[in-house]
């Protein structure tokens, strides 16, 4: 053993100092501001920037950098990163596991408030807007429930593999919500930004066989079982639904 190790991956606030010119003629001045992003390293080395919204939380991509850009224009700040940024992310991430674990234990009221105070400081956060869209259709208020989903199809991020799981039960819950055009809208939108999954499909299907679009139903669930041949439960609903079209099973 050589007794070399890898370098933690760089996670941290950074800062730089931008000229900004304002005013025209006479009127024209430079002032200098500085502008601090929360930086975090990819696997591949790359450094990526983030701007912080008014509650110091990284909220949209700022730019892209090498580790030498990153040391050559920006300063580090960890002191700002200790006392301003993980303290806020701390506080977002516990909000949410709260708000879940109050939404699952059958305190609806109680996850609503953890999911709103979370999105008053990270208003476009994906898990805390899930949470309380899924809150609001398990209370059977849809039309609240309707907002959440217009806001949720607008947020590419929500579409990400890592909420998978998320999204096909916001979709489920519109469908028994009798919400068939938004699951239908909801499902499209992820088609379009997630890979082929079995899962995505057959909700798909469930949601066109409530809508009585029995052929369009038949071919989704016919996908899903093409994407998984071990898939019971699709295998299962398709029968059901050959017998009432009165196709061969």
């Amino acid at each position: 053993m050589d007794g070399s190790h890898e370098k933690p991956p760089i996670r941290g606030a950074f800062s730089t100092v931008k000229i900004v010119r304002v005013g025209f003629g006479a009127t024209k001045q430079t002032n200098k501001i500085t502008v601090m992003v929360y930086a975090e390293q990819e696997a591949n080395g790359d450094i990526l920037l983030w701007k912080l919204n008014k509650s110091h939380i990284p909220f949209e991509k700022y730019e892209k950098v090498t580790f030498e850009t990153l040391m050559a224009k920006y300063t580090p700040e960890p002191g700002f990163y200790q006392e301003k940024i993980f303290p806020a992310m701390r506080k977002v991430a516990q909000g949410i596991a709260r708000g879940e674990r109050l939404r699952v234990n059958g305190q609806p009221y109680g996850a609503e408030v953890e999911f709103l105070q979370v999105l008053d400081m990270d208003e476009d956060n994906v898990r805390a807007t899930f949470g309380l869209g899924l809150t609001y259709l398990d209370r059977n208020e849809t039309e609240k429930g309707q907002e959440v989903f217009s806001k949720l199809v607008g947020i590419e991020a929500a579409f990400a593999k890592e909420h998978k799981h998320m999204f096909n039960e916001f979709g489920i819950k519109l469908r028994r919500n009798k919400l068939y055009a938004e699951a239908l809208q909801f499902y499209s939108r992820a088609q379009k930004l997630t890979e082929l999954d079995e899962h995505l499909l057959y909700n798909i299907g469930r949601v066109l066989i409530e809508t009585k679009e029995f052929k369009k139903a038949r071919v989704m669930l016919a996908k899903a079982i093409e994407v998984n041949p071990q898939f019971e439960e699709a295998t299962k609903v398709l029968e059901l639904l050959d017998k009432k079209l009165g196709a061969p099973v």
